[in-house]
C-alpha cells in the first residue's frame, strides 16, 4: 500500500528541492561540516558533546554564516533569528519551511528546527538524512510516531549487509531511510516499507535530497510486498521485547515477546530470491542464560536458508528496560511506571535475559538440494562486529566445509592467513611454562582458535607448499604416533580453522 504523505513533513517536494539547493550552496554535507567544526569538535558532536561544536560555530560565523546557521538549526537544535534564517535559506521561503514542518516559530523573529537533517558519509557517498530530533534536544517526551535518525543500530546493520549488486532490494522497516541510502549504491530498484506514515514521508525527503527515488509502501512486515521476491533484504524492525505495547512506533511492534522477529524470520524465505541474502537485526527472549540459543533454535527448526546468527550482547532485564526507556524523554514518574510494568512482564514470563544480535541469511542456488547450514554463536568482543564481507566469506566457508571430505582436505596444500599467536604462560621450575595457545585472525568476528602443541605446529607448517597429509605424516613421525590417528584427531581443529578464515585452500591461479 502506498503511503499518504500529504499531512506529513516536507509534503511539498518543490520545497524539498529548494531546501536541497540551499543546503548544497552552503556546503552543508559531511565534508563541509567536518571542515568547519574541525576534527575534534566533529568527533565530540558525534559522541554527544555539543559545546565544542557551538564554540566552533561562534569562531566561524563571520566567514561561513549560512553553514553556521544550518549547523545550529539541524545539528545543535538551537533557535536562530530571522536574519540568520534568511542567510541560510536564500532559495527556500521561511513560510514554506514553516508550512512543511521544517521550522517552528519560538518567539518574535526566532525560529528553530523541528527536524534533524544530518550529513552522513560513507565509502559510497556523502548523504543527507532527515529524521526527528532526539529527545535530548527537546523538552518532553517524543511523539508516538517519532522517527529515529542515525544511530548505533542502523550503522551496525549497514556495515553487516552483504553488498552484492541487486536488481531489487527491500528495506523492511525503513524509518528515515538510512538502509535504503546504502542500498542505492548497488541496487537497481529499492522498495522501502514502514507502518509509520511520518517515517515514510521523511524517507521520501531523504531520498529526494540525495537525488534518489524509492518505492515507499505502508504496511507491516511483508504485507506490502506479498508475492514478491528480492535479491537482497535488510531489516531493522521494531524488535523490542515486551508485553506488546505500541507506545512508540520506532521500537514497539504491538506484538508480545519476540514474536515480531520470529514471524519476520519465518516469512523471509518466501521473499528471498535464489542466491539472495538478507541481514536482520533482532532481539530474542532468553529463559536460561546457559542456553541463550533456545529461542533462536525454535525459529530455525526446519528452516530452508543458510543462517549465521551472532549474539552480540546478552542484556539482563533491568539493563534492557533502562536502555529503551532512556531515549523517549519521559518524566521520572512515567518512566518508573513503565519500567515496573515491563519488569513484571519479564518476571511473569520467565525472561531472564534478552539476546541482541545480527542474523545473516542466504538462499540456496536453483537446483541446490543440500541441507541448510545453521550456525548460532556468541561474539561479543570489541572490534569483532559482523561486516558484510566477513558475513559473506563466513557463509561461503561453511558451505565449502559441508561439501569437502577429510580425505580431500588432506590432499590439499593449505595456507595460513595473516594471524597472531597469543600465548599464556606461568612461571615454573624450568622457567616460563606455556599453558595455552590461541591463534587469532585480526578483524575476523570470532576468528580465534585454541591450539595444542601439535595443532600449533601443524598450522605453522601450512604455507601452501605441501599437502596437509604430508605435514601430518611428518608430525606423526616426529612424535612417534600413528599418522591416521593424528589426522583424525587434528581434523576438527583444521575444519574450525578453515571455517574461521585462519586456514584456506591455496589459489593456484593467483
Amino acid at each position: 500500500m502506498s503511503a499518504d504523505m500529504s499531512a506529513h513533513p516536507l509534503a511539498d517536494l518543490s520545497v524539498v528541492d529548494s531546501l536541497g539547493i540551499d543546503l548544497r550552496a552552503a556546503g552543508y554535507n559531511g565534508t563541509g561540516v567536518s571542515a568547519l567544526l574541525g576534527d575534534e569538535a566533529d568527533a565530540a558532536l558525534a559522541a554527544g558533546a555539543w559545546w565544542p561544536a557551538q564554540r566552533a560555530c561562534v569562531a566561524a560565523e563571520a566567514k561561513s554564516p549560512a553553514l553556521v546557521a544550518l549547523i545550529r538549526l539541524f545539528l545543535l537544535a538551537e533557535s536562530i533569528d530571522e536574519s540568520a534564517v534568511r542567510r541560510a535559506f536564500s532559495t527556500t521561503h521561511i513560510n514554506d519551511l514553516l508550512a512543511n514542518g521544517v521550522l517552528e516559530a519560538v518567539g518574535v523573529g526566532e525560529y528553530r528546527s523541528v527536524l534533524d537533517i544530518r550529513p552522513h558519509a560513507d565509502d559510497a557517498g556523502d548523504y543527507l538524512v532527515v529524521s526527528d530530533q532526539d529527545a535530548g534536544l527537546r523538552d518532553g517526551p517524543v511523539n508516538h510516531d517519532h522517527v529515529l535518525g542515525i544511530g548505533g543500530a542502523s550503522i551496525s546493520l549497514a556495515r553487516a549487509v552483504i553488498r552484492r549488486p541487486a536488481r531489487r532490494a527491500l528495506d523492511l522497516g525503513t524509518g528515515c531511510g538510512i538502509q535504503a541510502l546504502h542500498l542505492s549504491a548497488h541496487a537497481d530498484e529499492i522498495v522501502a516499507t514502514d507502518t509509520n506514515d511520518r517515517a515514510l514521508a521523511l524517507a521520501r525527503a531523504t531520498a529526494r535530497l540525495n537525488g534518489m527515488t524509492w518505492d515507499l509502501r505502508n504496511g507491516s512486515l511483508f504485507d506490502p510486498v506479498a508475492g514478491q521476491q528480492f535479491e537482497l533484504i535488510v531489516s531493522n524492525p521494531p524488535f523490542v521485547v515486551g508485553a506488546g505495547a505500541r507506545d512508540y512506533i520506532y521500537r514497539d511492534s504491538g506484538v508480545s515477546g519476540d514474536e515480531l522477529c520470529a514471524k519476520l524470520i519465518a516469512d523471509l524465505p518466501a521473499h528471498l530470491a535464489p542466491s539472495g541474502t538478507a541481514t536482520v537485526l533482532a532481539n530474542w527472549m532468553v529463559f536460561d542464560t546457559e542456553d541463550w540459543q533456545a529461542r533462536p533454535r525454535e525459529w530455525l527448526a526446519d528452516y530452508p536458508l543458510d543462517v549465521w546468527l551472532v549474539q552480540r550482547e546478552l542484556a539482563d532485564p533491568i539493563s534492557y528496560i533502562s536502555l529503551w526507556l532512556a531515549d523517549a524523554g519521559e518524566s521520572a514518574e512515567v518512566l518508573a511506571e513503565r519500567a515496573g510494568a515491563w519488569a513484571d512482564w519479564f518476571d511473569a514470563n520467565g525472561v531472564v535475559g534478552i539476546g541482541m544480535g545480527v542474523i545473516t541469511l542466504r538462499a540456496k542456488d536453483i537446483g541446490d538440494d543440500s541441507a541448510p547450514l545453521h550456525v548460532l554463536e556468541e561474539i561479543t568482543g570489541a572490534g569483532e562486529e559482523v561486516t558484510g564481507p566477513e558475513a559473506e566469506a563466513f557463509l561461503a566457508r561453511q558451505r565449502y566445509l559441508a561439501d569437502v571430505t577429510d580425505a580431500e582436505l588432506l590432499a590439499l596444500p593449505l595456507s595460513t592467513a595473516p594471524v597472531l599467536l597469543e600465548e599464556q604462560s606461568l612461571p615454573g621450575d624450568q622457567g616460563w611454562q606455556s599453558i595455552s595457545h590461541v591463534v587469532r585472525r585480526p578483524g575476523g568476528p570470532g576468528a580465534a582458535l585454541g591450539l595444542d602443541e601439535v595443532s600449533k605446529a601443524l598450522l605453522a607448517g601450512c604455507r601452501g607448499e605441501v599437502p596437509l597429509g604430508a605435514l601430518v605424516e611428518l608430525l606423526a613421525g616426529f612424535h612417534g604416533v600413528d599418522a591416521d590417528a593424528l589426522a583424525q584427531a587434528a581434523m576438527p581443529v583444521i575444519r574450525e580453522a578453515i571455517g574461521r578464515g585462519i586456514l584456506h585452500e591455496v589459489d593456484r591461479d593467483s
